[in-house]
């Protein structure tokens, strides 16, 4: 057959991590290490074919849980890796009982300046190291120690300190994920009866409707959360554009949407729930107050982490503010009510309606109807206030009809009390008059990673900073 290329579909093959106990007809139970050939791997749940020891396929197809699975032969299948984890994740598994002083874990950096980092339990807390990989492609946490794989690192830092008095013993004890955290419908089926849920406790109220802790019947009682959205002609076409932008976009720190209801009154919204609830009344609670100033930023960075996602897929949010932010497990961060998000095509969006939240609005959005992801740096910048001030309402004592003159006089709002002056420089550039001059979140995302990382070293360790990004950054781009 000279003169033709054989075009061939790549095998993905996979291991299971954990045992699952499989639940109705279209879903495979398995053990830990059986293995399996991907069908369709859309959605939270796959569709594999079984395998045997040999690679044949048994005959059995059905689902499961994407995050049960780890691809053969690569380091997913290590006890140490960890994928994409924040830095209060991280620290959290290892402070856990189970996991001594030189417990480690490997996850991925969604940074720009490297992939993965490591993290490892001293004897006074967490240390956190950067795991560079120069232009061979091999990796190092110094210049001094090269190796070609992750495997080669991680051995290498058993038997040598990483840093002084801390050697690398076992990987993190690895929690077995939950399959009901996922999305249970194939992204396709959207729509479900009303009947299939039971409504409980309000949990609070949106712009546009109230939001209630909710139960699936048909996943054993499955909880989720209930937004519900009285029928008019207003709220009919804010129910399309919510459920339509959470249908396209997928992130780790957006809240994941399940179903919707859109027959009867009212309208379903069907999504996750978290268990902490919204994080204004997390920062004023107890939790919120005892929370390090290194766990307030994590929760500012994972907030980055999905605007930078919707800068980068063209949409605004326009409504960024703490109450809009959801808190799970290990403080795991999920940006929701999108019933003012917009994906724009043009440069900005227009919009005249005085039904914003004018305390978290640029000025040019106030004044003009003017709304750019530029605008939603200004917000970012007053919940990066809220966050450091543990809940403070902003701009105390100053009305909505005070505030655009306050502005426009160029006054901002002072630092929360014990915030660093680095970190209110965040927020005055967030809150530059000029929006052009603001930073986009792809700068607020390398700025904010100010944490100290540690360089191994036989002496004391010693934290690495980053400095001034923002204006270095703009800088080099004059």
């Amino acid at each position: 057959m000279d003169g033709y290329v054989i075009m061939t579909t790549p095998v993905h093959r996979y291991v299971s991590l954990w045992d699952f106990d499989g639940s109705g007809t279209q879903e495979l139970s398995f053990k830990a290490g059986d293995r399996f050939q991907a069908v369709d791997r859309s959605g939270d749940w796959w569709l594999v074919d079984r395998i045997n020891a040999l690679g044949g396929k048994t005959g059995e197809q059905g689902y499961v849980p994407f995050n049960y699975m780890a691809e053969e032969g690569t380091m997913e299948e290590q006890r140490w890796f960890f994928r994409e984890l924040s830095r209060t994740e991280a620290n959290n598994l290892l402070m856990k009982g189970g996991n001594a002083a030189g417990s480690f874990l490997v996850r991925q950096s969604d940074k720009q300046d490297f992939d993965y980092a490591l993290s490892v339990r001293a004897t006074d807390g967490v240390k956190h190291f950067k795991i560079l990989r120069n232009s061979q492609g091999e990796y190092h946490l110094n210049s001094s120690s090269l190796f070609p794989d992750l495997d080669k690192l991680i051995e290498y830092y058993h038997d040598r300190p990483v840093i002084k008095g801390v050697t690398l013993t076992k990987p993190c004890v690895k929690d077995e994920p939950m399959a009901t955290d996922l999305n249970p419908l194939p992204l396709d089926e959207w729509e479900r009866p009303k009947e299939e849920f039971i409504l409980g406790k309000k949990l609070g109220s949106g712009n546009f409707g109230q939001v209630h802790e909710g139960y699936w019947k048909g996943r054993v009682k499955m909880r989720v959360a209930i937004k519900t959205i009285k029928q008019d002609v207003t709220n009919r076409e804010i129910f399309r554009k919510e459920t339509a932008f959470l249908k396209t976009l997928r992130h780790r720190n957006l809240l994941s949407l399940y179903a919707v209801c859109s027959v009867g009154d009212p309208f379903y919204i069907v999504t996750e729930l978290l268990s902490k609830g919204d994080l204004l009344h997390f920062l004023r609670g107890p939790e919120g107050e005892k929370l390090s100033v290194e766990g307030l930023l994590d929760i500012a960075g994972q907030v980055i982490d999905g605007m930078h996602y919707l800068e980068a897929n063209n949409c605004i949010h326009r409504d960024l503010a703490a109450r809009n932010v959801l808190i799970g497990l290990n403080n795991i961060c999920r940006l929701a009510d999108f019933g003012l998000a917009r994906i724009i095509t043009d440069d900005c969006y227009m919009s005249y309606s005085k039904d914003v939240p004018y305390k978290w609005t640029a000025p040019e959005a106030l004044e003009y109807g003017r709304f750019t992801i530029k605008s939603d740096v200004w917000s970012f910048g007053v919940l990066l206030h809220e966050i450091m001030s543990r809940g403070v309402i902003p701009y105390p004592g100053i009305s909505n009809a005070e505030l655009l003159l306050y502005l426009k006089q160029g006054k901002r709002m002072s630092a929360p009390e014990n915030c660093s002056r680095k970190i209110y420089e965040v927020m005055l550039d967030c809150w530059n008059a000029n929006a052009q001059k603001r930073p986009s979140f792809n700068e607020l995302k390398i700025s904010m990673d100010s944490l100290a990382f540690y360089e191994p070293s036989e002496e004391s360790p010693k934290p690495v900073k980053l400095k001034g990004i923002i204006a270095r950054l703009k800088k080099n781009a004059n």
